[in-house]
């Protein structure tokens, strides 16, 4: 891996990188394609940019359907045409009794985790309203299927799905332009949720504030792109792309919004 990589990059991103230059030099040395687990966006910027630089080998993404987040990256050889089977994802239904009970993305979330499945083991969960829906890797769908019986004192039953049975998610990303003095993460929830600056210091000093699906507090921190910010009771922002900088040295960029 060329050195020069790394400074595109963050500093704690070093260890990614090292792990994507070791898929690409498998297909490379092997000839034949490698899948990876379910990545978040940013990790697939990273695979995007790595591949890129390399030229040599090719790569597609699939997470079950087009908008999806989270998604498996299949790195393979010129030679390879992918198909939609050699991504190996499987799609489950959540059955619970929905006259007396709520579930909710958070509840989910943490019954798969507290059952020992690592988050890359499983993408999107998906609601539109009511049914609940979520992606796992295919080598997971009998472990998991077996394990999760109860969702907090919800008592449920997963169902295996096609892809043609998949459900609308009733969330879909707004795509939004705004300027803004800085790429912190507390300038930009201020200039989309039009808080305060010091609101959203608040929201990301007290916890309340994921990057990436991981809890952080430093609201100095300067997004880069693809980042995905969660803000509890507000919602999410992805920053797509940076479009330059107006007259008066302002960032213009273009965000994905979901808002509460």
């Amino acid at each position: 891996m060329d050195e020069n990589i790394y400074q595109h990059f963050r500093k704690a991103e070093a260890p990614f990188i090292d792990q994507v230059a070791g898929w690409l030099q498998d297909v490379s040395d092997q000839y034949r394609p490698y899948l990876t687990d379910f990545l978040d966006p940013r990790q697939q910027y990273i695979v995007e940019a790595l591949v890129g630089e390399k030229g040599e080998q090719h790569y597609r993404f699939e997470g079950g359907y087009l908008a999806a987040e989270r998604k498996r990256a299949l790195l393979y050889p010129a030679y390879f045409e992918p198909t939609q089977d050699d991504f190996a994802i499987q799609l489950f239904e959540i059955h619970y009794p929905t006259k007396f009970s709520k579930l909710s993305h958070g509840k989910i979330l943490g019954t798969l985790v507290n059952a020992g499945i690592k988050r890359d083991m499983f993408g999107d969960i998906m609601t539109d309203g009511e049914r609940w829906q979520f992606f796992v890797t295919a080598s997971m769908a009998d472990y998991i299927q077996a394990q999760i019986t109860k969702i907090g004192r919800v008592g449920v039953r997963l169902e295996a799905k096609d892809y043609t049975d998949l459900l609308v998610p009733k969330d879909a990303w707004a795509l939004e332009h705004t300027t803004t003095s800085s790429l912190r993460v507390d300038s930009l929830i201020s200039s989309v949720y039009n808080i305060s600056r010091q609101r959203s210091k608040e929201l990301v000093e007290n916890g309340k504030i994921k990057l990436n699906w991981q809890v952080f507090e430093r609201p100095d921190f300067e997004l880069g792109l693809r980042d995905i910010i969660s803000i509890r009771g507000y919602g999410r922002i992805q920053l797509r792309e940076i479009e330059g900088k107006t007259k008066k040295d302002k960032y213009r960029l273009l965000l994905g919004v979901l808002r509460k």
